[in-house]
């Protein structure tokens, strides 16, 4: 029997077990409550934690529909962005991906959703042929194609003239930013400016005053770009709403405050931590972004080359010790980790996590945030840890002497504990612990990995190309230790700006990497309260361990990155 007659041979719950593991008799009990509520059963299984890939591959099985679970590098149709509205597509998780003879291809996460269908059908006019895709893809793509599509931030700015400011309406408890058409001008811009914000993947949003306007900042890819200009007597408007959804105090002007919301786009939720502070301008706000429903990254999409790989693979599967992530603040030191547990989550395993926020929620392991206001900190959640019978424990950062005690005391005793540290290099946060107050013979005897890394921003795709460098290029390619003669072919990759990338040269980032592992000399220097630029010549020699700057270059001569990017975030490597 072929496995297309197999396929078909399966009813849809039968394929789903197949696909997912679930046993048959639970996923019955899955679809009978979807029909009892009237909820859809493809939202039922996702909501009950399954594998969403596994599940659309059952479903396109079951339906004779083509599944694809990537869709790097595809090209929407002009028609789709023309007449689909962004908010439909991003409410409904559907965008078209190629057109030919008269016939649309659309990419949708919700094979039950007919009546969207139905209606993306009417508003594109022609025949129109489904497939199914994961949600991620599907929105990653959206924003890549109505990025330059005016998504009502304009028309918002604009209703704001002659509008009376003081109407500032409550918000729910997740309130869903397509559902602008009622609402007041006020919360119709703050909503539009953070609708935009996530469609262009930016982290942060800043509201910064001046003395005659308020400017709205994204940061992308880790770099600031001004984008809306707001009245300035709409300043205390905007920010008194923030609040509001922030559930901060309104009439404190004078002091710092710090709030959390959750708001929605469609069915994702998006984490909004908020910081606002007093300035001579007025007050300040920055709002860090945290998207829900972002995937978490495997140990094959964060910039691992192929030797990384294999060391970092190797100690995160020791029965115990630690493993330390450093960088400064948005180096993808979480992401890391989070890959990192996600290869080892393999169901035999007892994994917490104590961690302040916690960023994305993982499948399978038990996550705690911290809560200082109540006590909960990572010391007192690391010592509790320890009476739940762990196997695996990972602490959102060692900041202090009795932090790093118990997660010393953890890894000797048969633990196996991953934490991130604040420092420059992998050599530095061995001296690090020491000067914290913890006896060097612990550190010898507990650390397994050092693992320091940076982000650096990848080229465009749809400008890169290849020519010979420019005498400013090759002297800084000479400045770090580079030659023309190593390129492949002499030529340099280089991307010189287009529509797609805000003529930056720039989309996305990956990582560069520093990997120390505790070899026997580096355990005798420890043991020798040795310096960090000790540590770190033995390292090169003894481990071989190669520098953030050496990966940078690896990274270079692949054509990942250019040498401005690896000098930006390694102008602390000296060696």
């Amino acid at each position: 029997m072929t496995p297309q007659t197999a396929a078909s041979s399966l009813d849809l719950v039968g394929l789903l077990s197949r696909e997912t593991g679930l046993e048959e008799a639970e996923l019955r009990k899955l679809r009978d409550q979807a029909a009892a509520t009237g909820s859809s059963f493809d939202r039922i299984l996702l909501h009950r934690g399954l594998d969403e890939a596994a599940v659309l591959r059952a479903f396109a099985a079951d339906l004779d529909l083509p599944f694809r679970d990537k869709l790097e590098g595809v090209q929407v149709p002009p028609q789709f962005v023309d007449k689909v509205p962004l908010p439909f597509a991003r409410a409904h998780d559907m965008i078209a991906i190629a057109a030919q003879d008269g016939v649309i291809q659309v990419a949708c996460a919700h094979p039950l959703d007919v009546h969207p269908q139905d209606d993306i059908a009417a508003m594109l006019g022609g025949e129109v042929r489904f497939l199914l895709a994961p949600r991620f893809e599907i929105t990653e793509l959206i924003n890549r194609a109505f990025r330059h599509k005016a998504d009502g931030v304009d028309e918002a700015l604009g209703d704001l003239e002659g509008t009376d400011l003081a109407g500032l309406a409550g918000i729910d408890e997740s309130e869903d930013l397509l559902d602008v058409a009622n609402k007041a001008p006020i919360i119709k811009l703050v909503n539009s400016v953070l609708f935009q914000a996530l469609k262009l993947r930016a982290s942060d949003v800043h509201f910064q005053p001046y003395a005659d306007r308020m400017q709205v900042r994204y940061r992308i890819d880790g770099i600031l770009y001004d984008m809306e200009t707001v009245p300035k007597q709409a300043h205390d408007a905007v920010i008194s709403r923030i609040k509001v959804m922030g559930k901060m105090d309104i009439a404190e002007r004078r002091l710092p405050q710090d709030g959390r919301a959750t708001i929605r786009i469609g069915d994702g939720e998006v984490d909004v931590r908020i910081s606002i502070i007093p300035s001579t301008a007025g007050e300040r706000c920055v709002l860090r972004l945290l998207d829900k429903t972002a995937r978490v990254f495997t140990l094959e999409e964060i910039g691992l080359d192929q030797r990384h790989r294999h060391i970092l693979e190797h100690y995160i599967k020791y029965p115990h010790g630690i493993i330390l992530v450093t960088g400064p603040t948005g180096s993808g030191k979480t992401t890391t980790l989070y890959a990192s547990l996600t290869t080892i989550n393999t169901g035999d395993k007892n994994i917490l996590t104590i961690e302040d926020p916690v960023e994305y929620h993982l499948d399978g392991i038990s996550q705690v945030q911290v809560n200082v206001k109540k006590g909960l900190t990572f010391a007192a959640g690391l010592r509790s840890f320890l009476r739940q019978d762990p196997d695996v424990m990972m602490v959102g950062e060692v900041r202090d002497m009795e932090t790093a005690e118990i997660a010393i005391r953890a890894a000797i005793t048969g633990h196996l504990v991953f934490s991130t540290v604040h420092t420059n290099d992998a050599p530095s946060t061995v001296t690090r612990l020491v000067d914290i107050g913890v006896e060097p013979y612990l550190v010898a005897s507990s650390l397994i990995l050092v693992v320091a890394q940076r982000l650096v921003r990848t080229m465009c795709p749809a400008c890169k190309t290849r020519r010979e460098p420019t005498a400013t290029e090759i002297a800084e390619l000479k400045d770090i230790g580079l030659e023309v003669a190593q390129l492949p072919d002499g030529l340099l990759t280089a991307a010189p700006g287009c529509e797609e990338c805000f003529h930056s040269g720039y989309q996305g980032r990956t990582a560069i990497y520093e990997m120390l592992p505790m070899v026997e000399d580096v355990r005798v220097m420890i043991m020798n309260r040795a310096s960090a630029t000790e540590v770190k010549r033995v390292a090169i020699q003894k481990a071989g361990m190669r520098t953030l700057r050496m990966d940078g270059v690896n990274k270079i001569l692949t054509g990942q990155t250019t040498p401005e990017e690896v000098v930006r975030v390694t102008q602390l490597d000296t060696m």
